[in-house]
């Protein structure tokens, strides 16, 4: 169910725009704030800009800042995890502290200093959410490296005189890496929720370009002139959320065998 419904959010997200042809970042004053009818399916904000549009296009901002943010925790993450539960000693107290003074702080504060230092734009957007959620792919990669590391395989690829790096990617990599999807999955849907919670701050995307928090952060003074205005893209968010968080429950399902006992 959550991949049917991520499937048909994906599908109105890049093909919607070659049905509705309508500028998101038009403005038409003569149609502010006017409520759901056949020319604005979803109504149009202050601005008369139709909100059907923005919504959709700012779905793109929202998968490809989930999409970035996740490669780059992966990437990272998965580097530093195998590196850290591998070799282990002072390189792994070294890297694990970089990691923990991370996760001291909450995420969406660490993303919002670094904003302040990056600069606003959708690519810090990416790699500031990226930042934030390195650390938990290195510590759940750190933590099956070393469940795995002392087994005989690893132990028989050394005594064969096979390359650290070699044993690294070829021996480790492919058997640690099922619970990178579950974690993937769930930084995926926390990364749109904090580019939502970025915009609605005024550190993420910028006006005029459409965003779902930056939709909420507009409304909050039309909730009762104009209902639909901040209905619709939270419900997007909602939605969202909802299929990535069922794929991911999927996922936990299909690679924890104590769920097929």
């Amino acid at each position: 169910m959550g991949l049917i419904l991520f499937m048909a959010i994906l599908l109105i997200t890049f093909m919607g725009p070659f049905f509705i042809k309508i500028d998101p970042t038009a403005i038409d004053i003569s149609h502010r704030l006017s409520p759901p009818d056949k020319d604005h399916l979803l109504g149009t904000d202050p601005l008369g800009r139709d909100n059907l549009s923005r919504i959709i296009w700012g779905a793109r901002i929202s998968m490809s800042v989930g999409l970035v943010t996740v490669i780059i925790g992966v990437v990272v993450g998965t580097l530093i995890g195998l590196v850290s539960g591998y070799y282990k000693g002072w390189l792994d107290r070294v890297l694990m502290r970089c990691m923990d003074a991370f996760l001291t702080f909450p995420p969406m504060l660490l993303a919002i200093a670094l904003m302040a230092s990056f600069g606003i734009s959708v690519r810090n957007i990416m790699i500031a959410l990226g930042i934030v959620y390195t650390p938990r792919f290195a510590r759940l990669i750190r933590g099956s490296t070393l469940s795995v590391v002392g087994r005989d395989y690893i132990t028989a690829a050394t005594a064969m005189g096979a390359r650290n790096i070699r044993i690294i990617f070829s021996h480790l990599l492919p058997n640690v890496i099922a619970p990178i999807f579950v974690q993937a999955s769930y930084s995926f849907g926390r990364a749109i929720i904090a580019e939502a919670g970025l915009s609605f701050l005024g550190v993420g995307v910028r006006p005029p370009n459409p965003s779902w928090g930056l939709m909420l952060s507009d409304a909050r003074g039309y909730l009762q002139q104009a209902p639909w205005y901040p209905i619709f893209p939270g419900v997007a968010i909602m939605l969202t959320v909802l299929a990535i968080n069922l794929i991911r429950d999927g996922l936990r399902d299909a690679f924890d065998p104590k769920m097929k006992i």
